[in-house]
């Protein structure tokens, strides 16, 4: 059986590890989920069309519900 202060030394050594994992997949920015995909996009020139298709959708422009992609 483990003595606590083992236990105590492997939970310390669990958090330390936990603490490092979290700061190296942290964002170095604080961008939100959308800003971070619009940011993806920003050189595909498809990106802007298919932002006013959806946009036309939301709408509810039934004209662009069956536009297909090239």
């Amino acid at each position: 059986m483990t003595s606590n202060s083992s236990l105590e030394e492997r939970m310390a050594a669990v958090e330390a590890a936990l603490s490092q994992i979290q700061k190296q997949i942290a964002p170095t920015q604080s961008l939100n989920g959308l800003q971070q995909i619009t940011g993806s996009f920003k050189d595909e020139p498809a990106f802007e069309e298919i932002l006013a298709l959806g946009q036309a959708i939301r709408r509810g422009d039934e004209s662009v519900m069956f536009v297909h992609v090239r």
